[in-house]
């Protein structure tokens, strides 16, 4: 049953992704396979979906934008931004993202773009049979000074030169890295 904050989620990811301007072809196929999935799944925006689901993420950076804040991720094993499930407290994707950065960072005062820099569809096993996540990545700025702190679902955190990313990682970060820097 779709609640009325659940209602308000979906209706702000639909909003979102239509006022959204990819920054290329690749990035619209995705953006308008999202907005499909929320079209036919009320439910879209929560976990419980199983043929996929939103997610929010957000890439950290430093005051001076040339590093960036990464979480060996406990499950993953590789380097990530931070991000992860929609809950039911947030209200909009901007609400979810910055909850997840803050969660997983410790860092209070992040200050979050309104837009996001892109999406990402990835496999994941959120289900035995197996999910997707349909990640709506952002950009934060971490205050002049911030320290982190490691949360229960990170193997390490720490920052690094934007342009030299940790292994593993992959080809879908190392885009988020370079659009983020580039904005």
């Amino acid at each position: 049953m779709i609640t009325h904050r659940s209602g308000a989620l979906h209706a702000d990811a639909v909003r979102v992704l239509t006022g959204w301007r990819a920054p290329d072809a690749d990035q619209e196929l995705k953006r308008r396979g999202f907005l499909e999935h929320l079209a036919a799944h009320p439910d879209g925006v929560w976990r419980e979906c199983v043929s996929g689901h939103i997610t929010a993420s957000t890439v950290v950076l430093d005051d001076s934008r040339s590093r960036v804040l990464l979480t060996l991720h406990s499950k993953v094993k590789a380097w990530l931004q931070l991000g992860g499930h929609c809950e039911a407290a947030d209200v909009t994707l901007c609400d979810a993202a910055l909850r997840e950065a803050t969660e997983e960072s410790g860092i209070i005062g992040l200050r979050l773009l309104p837009d996001p820099v892109q999406v990402d569809r990835h496999f994941v096993r959120c289900h035995p049979e197996g999910s997707y996540h349909l990640d709506v990545q952002y950009l934060a700025i971490a205050p002049a000074g911030a320290r982190h702190q490691i949360s229960d679902e990170s193997d390490d955190l720490r920052w690094f030169d934007v342009s030299a990313l940790p292994e593993p990682t992959d080809e879908a970060l190392r885009r988020l890295v370079g659009r983020a820097t580039a904005r």
